[in-house]
Parts: structure tokens; sequence; C-alpha cells
């Protein structure tokens, strides 16, 4: 009887305690939204989304957070908080105090969801580590190597994809009239073009006419695995890194084929690899790791991912953009057919045009930034955290700790640098004075901004700058019906439905 009487004192003691702790913890979440809420409170925005970040999570959850931001802008004005600690800025003057090389505000948790991850842990990667003492380390010896000097000697890697691609539309689709997804095709010569220069070896997308190992479906599941995380990043607890999960359940494809091609290279005989030499990135990769022993080994799997996995479907999707663009503005095409025909009937572009070459036609320069200002292949808030000084934004203290970040799509449309038509394609608002046309270039969020901005950046323009006037030079093009707008689904990777053509042989 009074083991049964102790027991059932026990059990209500137990009880008692765990109500307490949920109590405490319920008082603590209350707490803390009202401190949040009261603090930001002078900041316009939907009152939901100032007590839940489940709002702006499920904004990125649609698919359309791109259109949903640019609508709260036009409401609210350029400063708005969407989150009970975040805060969006949409007012091209604030790029450089948020991301300018003078403050450099750290990088938030937001990116710790993009961090990729293999055998349960997280791996360094240069875009995603919000260690600035990781980032410097992991960048200094491989920023060289995206410089447009050094990636003139990858040229004649572009060159043989860049022939094989055509060969392989001359074979597929022209002449018959047979119609093609434009979008599908840049893709795949994207990828081979980034297999070529990363590993001297195509993955063979071309010559599948498809993705190859699943990489290209594989980075899109994952972007849309990890979209709608960044905004409640502590959910990757639960399963990512929930060392509960089995392991098995929480494969990368994509870094499991950067380090297979990592094996290969490294059962190579020296022969072969001398063979090989330094003509493309792996073989620098492995060069730069073993000149330093203080470089921890993983750092070339993670070069090599992020080659995989920022390259060639950003890169596509600008590209697409342009094509898309050019092919529902026909006076546009026309203009740029005709600077590139004359420079090509006078001798200053190849039938395969080089980087050299295409950076002296003025026009293609305003169509390439056009399009990367009319669709970023990155469309949420690049986050920061206000350090603890604060910051004043369009008259609006943003006090430390505070989330705040600028989507690339909204700033692209600001009508006070862009002009009253920045929701349209007119690539003439690049052709105006150099101040004007820098103070332009230098709103892109494109590519990030001040130090924490994208290595790649140079190879994507080196990509594109080659692309885009030998394919004009080499094919008409038509926009099959219906022409309407393309749909981008934002999953973070801002990715654009396909679009449908016909080609036929300009030779």
């Amino acid at each position: 009887m009074d083991l049964e009487y102790l027991s059932r004192h026990i059990d209500a003691r137990v009880c008692n305690l765990a109500g307490i702790l949920a109590a405490a913890a319920i008082f603590v979440a209350v707490c803390n939204t009202l401190y949040s809420y009261l603090r930001l409170r002078h900041i316009p925005g939907p009152r939901s989304a100032a007590l839940s970040n489940l709002v702006r999570r499920s904004w990125v959850k649609t698919g359309d957070a791109h259109h949903i931001h640019t609508n709260l802008h036009r409401q609210y004005g350029p400063v708005v908080r969407y989150g009970p600690n975040a805060i969006m800025v949409s007012d091209p003057g604030a790029i450089e105090k948020i991301y300018g090389f003078k403050n450099r505000f750290e990088k938030s948790e937001f990116y710790d969801s993009i961090m990729p991850r293999i055998k349960g842990g997280k791996i360094p990667d240069v875009f995603a580590t919000r260690d600035e003492n990781v980032h410097r380390q992991m960048r200094r010896p491989v920023a060289n190597l995206y410089s447009a000097t050094n990636l003139t000697r990858f040229e004649p890697l572009m060159t043989s994809t860049l022939q094989y691609f055509f060969s392989r539309l001359d074979e597929l689709h022209t002449d018959e009239k047979v119609e093609l997804d434009l979008f599908k095709w840049i893709q795949l010569f994207m990828f081979d073009v980034l297999g070529e220069v990363t590993f001297s070896r195509a993955l063979g997308c071309l010559e599948k006419g498809d993705d190859v190992e699943g990489v290209i479906e594989g980075i899109w599941l994952y972007f849309k695995k990890i979209s709608a995380n960044t905004q409640m990043p502590w959910l990757d607890y639960l399963w990512r890194d929930n060392p509960l999960v089995p392991v098995s359940t929480k494969r990368n494809p994509l870094a499991e084929f950067g380090m297979a091609r990592i094996m290969e290279r490294m059962s190579l005989t020296e022969n072969e690899k001398l063979n090989i030499g330094e003509k493309d990135f792996l073989s620098c990769f492995i060069k730069e790791q073993a000149k330093d022993d203080t470089l921890p080994d993983m750092f070339v799997p993670t070069w090599v991912n992020s080659n995989i996995v920022a390259g060639a479907d950003t890169t596509s999707i600008v590209a697409s953009a342009l094509m898309y663009h050019l092919l529902k503005n026909p006076a546009s095409l026309s203009k740029l057919r005709k600077e590139v025909d004359d420079a090509a009937c006078e001798g200053r572009i190849s039938k395969y045009a080089t980087w050299k070459e295409s950076r002296t036609l003025p026009y293609l320069e305003a169509c390439v930034n056009e399009a990367t200002r009319m669709n970023p292949p990155f469309a949420l808030p690049f986050e920061r955290v206000v350090p603890e000084t604060g910051v004043e934004i369009d008259g609006y203290f943003i006090p430390p700790g505070a989330r705040v970040g600028m989507s690339p799509w909204v700033v692209h449309r600001e009508a006070s640098l862009y002009g009253d038509d920045a929701e349209v394609w007119r690539p003439e608002r690049w052709m105006c004075s150099e101040e004007k046309r820098t103070a332009m270039y230098n709103g892109l969020l494109t590519f990030g901004a001040g130090h924490r901005s994208c290595l790649g950046k140079q190879l994507a323009y080196f990509e594109i700058y080659k692309l885009i006037p030998s394919l004009l030079q080499r094919y008409d093009i038509e926009l099959v019906s219906p022409v309407g707008d393309w749909s981008i689904e934002n999953r973070w990777l801002a990715k654009p439905s396909g679009f449908r053509v016909k080609l036929s042989s300009r030779r």
C-alpha cells in the first residue's frame, strides 16, 4: 500500500513538473514573440508575418515568393517586415549598407539550410558557409581560377562542347521543323560545359538528349527540399540534421557524383594525370589543396560540388531568359542579329564566338544585362544579420540581431533606378551614359554583392557571351505559339518553365 501511494505521488510530481515545463516553454515563446513584435513594430508589413515565420515559409512553399515579395513592397514601401525578426529592403541604395565591403554584415542562419550535407553531416561551402574564416580559407586558393583571364585557357573545351551542341541540334531538330524545348537543350549544354571545364569530360547530357545520372533533377529536388526551410532553418534539426534519422535516407546524389569523379581522377596513373595537366578545374583544385597542407581534404569535393550545383543551372536560366525575351520581342532580336551579322561579315567575330570577340558587341552586352535583371536565378532575399551598431535604411532604424535582406527579383524592378517600365524587357535602357549604366549595373544582385558575391560570376558570363552570338549566327529560331509569359517556380533557384521553338539552319 505504501508503494502504491508512493508511485501515485511520484506520478503526480512528474505530471506537475511536465506541466510547469510546458507552461514555462509557452511563456518563453510568448515573451520572445512579443519582444520581436514590439522592437520592429515601427516597420510596416503584414501583421500575420510579424507574429510567425510560418507565414513567410508558406510563401516560399508556393513557389511564387518572388511575386509575393514584390507586391509586399508595392503595398508597404521600400522597407517591409516579412517575419518576426526579418526585414526586406528594395531600395538599391541600401546594397552598399547591407552587402558592402566596409560593413560586412554576417550571413544569417538562412544559409544553414543551403549548406550541402554528406554522410549525415554538413560540409563547408564557399557560398553558404557563415564562418568568414572558413569562407576566406576556401575562396583564396581558387579565386584566380575564375578570373576572365584564367578562363580563356578553358575556352577550347567550351568551344568543342558548343560545336557538339550544334551538331546535335542539326541532327535532331533542323530542316524538319521539329519543335524543341530550348530551355532544356540550353540546360543540357551548360551541364556538359561544366563537365568539360571541371573534369575534362562532358557529363553526356547532349549525347543522351536528357539528364545523366539524375544530376539535373537532383539539383532541382535539392532546391525544392531546402527552400521553405531557409525561412525556418531550425526545422532541419528534425530531419536533415537529426542523428536519429538513418543516413541512408538523407543521401546527397550530387555530392556522391562529384566524389565519384574525384576518385576516378585519383585512380589515374601519374602519366595520365600529367597528360591532363591543369586544363580543368579539378586538376587545379587538387594542385591548390596539395600546396597547402592546412587545407582540409574536404575542400576539393566542396569546390567541385560548388561548380556543379551553382554553375550550370543558374547560367542556363540567364541564357534561356535572354533567348526567350528576344523571341518575344522581334525588334530586339532583329537589332541583335544585325549587330552579330555585321560583326561576322567584317571578320570581328567567329562562327563559334570567342569571349574576347563577343565583348566588343554593345547591344549584346545590353541584352545580357537586361536578361540578368529580368530573370535573376536566385529570387529570395539574401539574408544578413544586422550588427551591434544597428543600421538605418530609408529612415527606419533596424536594431542589432534583426535579419535583413534584399531580393534580386524585387530590386531589379525598382523604378527609381531602372525606370517606370522596369517590369518590361527593354535592353535599350542600358544604352545610356556611362554613369547611369554603372549605377544600374551596381544595382544588379544577380550574383550577389560585396565580398560574398558569386565566385563563378565570370564563368557564367563567359559561357553566355560565347553561346548567344554563336546560336544566332547558326539558326533562325521561331517561338511556337502560344507565346505567353513563361512561368517561374521560385524554390530559392528561380527556375522557369521551358519554351518551345522551331529551328532552321542559316548556313
